[in-house]
């Protein structure tokens, strides 16, 4: 259709419905009319962004294709115009239209830079068309922003879009959050607070909408698109990454946020922070630091208070306790000298069941009279705890609170090793060296709760390498080449690299290199051969600093035994990419990979993946594996820890409660040997 005919004759339809208005309002069609009017804004704006694609290619400006272009480009700008009019004049009639007014926005954005599904134009182009065409649909949204039925569409808890519209959704709501601070406060708690309008249809708060969606945007924060920055006096604007930008204005509607609405505000942010995904919890984090910082010293003193709280109060493992332990790291440094004092007081280090608390926090926040304290008060604790452990029966059970004594211990040798004395480092060394007696690699790869105790006693037993008995590093590295040969947990194999490259420092006598040399080598390559990508970049960042350290450097090419494994580690050090890939390539890549990871998480039932990750490593194992298996992992664990028994009986006589509790587990045995069909 000529241009100049399809604007006159929607230009007559708005004239004249709004001149008969009082009349014909309640005649009109009105879902018919806004919805041919986005379809011809649709293709209107997709026939501009095809002659701007072929602008770009053609890499010329002064042809019929531009003035095309330009023609196409204002009769968008005049459909959108119209809608604006229309919209205005009849939004009380317009509820069951707001579905296709809010897919309009988010199809536009959809095909526009920084989008990873937009056409690929100059950035001439793309000013030309946010200054001329864009620019009218900001209007749109503030006519919307207080019509009850858009906001339902825009936060419907069962709204389900494709990959593509998942990252214009996410800039609608950020342009919404930016606008609602200039409302008032019932429009702002319209948007603010969830819901339930009949028991299929509830609405989700602004904020947790927010995070949700942003969430989805994986592959635009893993590639990433950046956006248009914010202004600062004297410095000039420059573009942002989307977790940056919506980062940003969320701090700045925080700000803003009406008081009456914070707990809404304090429930989005403490779900965020329990999230299943790291970048949703990590932005929650940084806003959550942000209100603590901004706000008064009290109100930081009482979020630390309440997530302390929450970790004590945490059963077992898992990844909400690991969340939270960062939220409250993090915190403990905004907190004001004297709320530190009283932190103290209320959740004292000398009392073992606070230590849980202690293994999160650094100590690096406190002055240096209070962390010297807090320093010693954990150390004594520690020391004394796991002595009692060492000395009664040392059962399995008992390993958790071990664990967290140890954990607690690797904390204060981490963020306060220098106000220890010798003989408190000495202590710690001598815990370190009477618990790795006890480990052997089946015990270890049969039982989580081991895992996790030789997770850290690795690092601790690194912090003091330089000081350690060469027959006890000797043993340490045999230990470890054995294990990684039975593929433990990717926890174990980060310890590993953790001792090990703290051995850059070490100068290993002679007597000893003939028995640890070689282990080690065997330990960089075959880590530095692991396909986990995790495993290989800190195996790749450990390798350097060892080979950086030591003076044994007639090992450094035997660790890696391949031409590969040799590329890959020259091609780290010096900072080039192991593949070449084009612009084009990467967004296509991100692009599949985003529609694969996203296809998955959209078969796990939400419930299921809510509630499994909160089980600890061992009974989550009963879902994972069959039957069969969980009799030969059980079988194995009651193997290592016999020949961890048979090995202590060789260094030293049994003590006198061991043949009862022998002949207990005898009788044990035997019952089950009589269940046995």
């Amino acid at each position: 259709m000529d241009h100049a005919f399809h604007a006159n004759t929607w230009k007559f339809i708005i004239k004249q419905s709004l001149k008969h208005q009082s009349v014909i309002k309640s005649q009109l069609k009105h879902r018919d009319i806004i919805t041919s009017l986005c379809e011809d804004i649709l293709f209107s704006f997709h026939s501009c962004l095809q002659l701007a694609e072929q602008i770009t290619q053609s890499d010329a400006q002064d042809n019929a294709d531009y003035r095309l272009f330009q023609k196409t480009l204002k009769l968008c700008r005049f459909f959108a115009n119209s809608l604006l009019h229309y919209t205005k004049e009849f939004l009380p009639l317009l509820s069951d239209s707001c579905c296709t007014l809010h897919q309009l926005y988010l199809q536009i954005h959809s095909k526009f830079p920084p989008s990873l599904y937009a056409a690929q134009i100059s950035k001439a182009q793309q000013e030309e068309i946010a200054g001329t065409f864009l620019v009218t649909l900001d209007p749109l949204i503030n006519q919307l922003l207080t019509f009850q039925p858009f906001v339902q569409v825009v936060l419907d808890s069962k709204l389900e879009l494709p990959s593509e519209l998942q990252f214009p959704q996410c800039l609608l709501l950020v342009v919404i959050m930016d606008k609602l601070p200039s409302q008032p406060e019932n429009v702002q708690a319209l948007w603010c607070t969830e819901n339930q309008l009949t028991e299929a249809t509830t609405r989700v708060s602004l904020l947790k909408a927010i995070f949700f969606n942003f969430e989805q945007c994986a592959g635009e924060l893993s590639l990433p698109v950046h956006l248009q920055g914010i202004k600062s006096k004297g410095q000039m604007e420059v573009a942002v990454t989307l977790y940056e930008h919506v980062c940003v204005h969320l701090c700045t509607f925080i700000t803003s946020f009406h008081p009456s609405l914070f707990p809404e505000l304090d429930v989005a942010l403490l779900n965020a922070v329990l999230s299943a995904n790291m970048i949703t919890s990590l932005l929650a984090m940084d806003a959550w630091c942000f209100l603590s910082r901004y706000g008064t010293a009290e109100l930081c003193a009482h979020h630390v208070t309440i997530v302390a709280q929450l970790i004590k109060s945490c059963p077992g493992e898992c990844y909400q306790l690991a969340n939270l332990s960062v939220l409250l790291r993090r915190l403990f440094f905004f907190m004001a000298p004297s709320q530190q004092v009283e932190f103290i007081q209320k959740f004292s280090p000398k009392a073992a069941e606070n230590l849980p608390l202690w293994q999160c926090i650094s100590l690096q926040a406190l002055p240096t009279e209070l962390r010297k304290q807090a320093a010693c008060d954990i150390t004594r604790v520690g020391i004394a705890q796991c002595q009692e452990w060492l000395s009664n029966s040392r059962t399995l059970g008992e390993l958790e609170s071990l664990n967290t004594l140890l954990s607690a211990l690797l904390a204060v040798c981490n963020s306060a090793s220098e106000v220890l004395d010798i003989a408190q480092q000495t202590a710690i060394m001598e815990i370190g060296s009477q618990l790795w007696a006890f480990l052997n690699p089946k015990l270890v790869t049969g039982q989580p709760y081991i895992q996790q105790t030789l997770s850290f006693l690795l690092p601790l037993l690194g912090v003091f390498v330089q000081t350690l008995d060469p027959h006890l590093i000797s043993q340490v590295v045999t230990l470890q080449t054995s294990l990684l040969k039975l593929e433990p947990p990717d926890h174990v194999c980060l310890a590993v690299l953790d001792f090990v490259s703290s051995l850059g420092k070490f100068f290993i006598p002679q007597a000893f290199q003939d028995k640890i040399l070689p282990n080690l080598s065997s330990i960089f390559d075959f880590l530095l051969a692991d396909r986990n990508w995790i495993i290989e970049q800190h195996t790749l960042e450990a390798f350097t600093q060892f080979a950086e350290g030591t003076n044994h450097e007639e090992i450094v090419p035997q660790c890696f035994r391949s031409e590969d494994t040799k590329n890959k580690v020259i091609s780290f050090l010096e900072k080039t990419g192991f593949v070449e890939e084009t612009a084009a390539a990467r967004v296509e890549r991100v692009k599949q990979e985003k529609g694969i990871f996203w296809e998955h998480l959209a078969k796990v039932p939400v419930e299921e993946a809510k509630w499994s990750s909160l089980q600890p490593y061992s009974k989550r194992a009963r879902h994972e594996f069959p039957l069969e298996e969980e009799y030969r992992s059980a079988l194995q664990a009651a193997s290592g820890a016999l020949e961890a028994i048979e090995s202590l009986l060789q260094k030293s006589p049994a003590p006198e409660w061991f043949l009862m509790k022998m002949e207990t587990l005898q009788e044990r045995i035997d019952e089950l040997k009589r269940r046995v069909p």
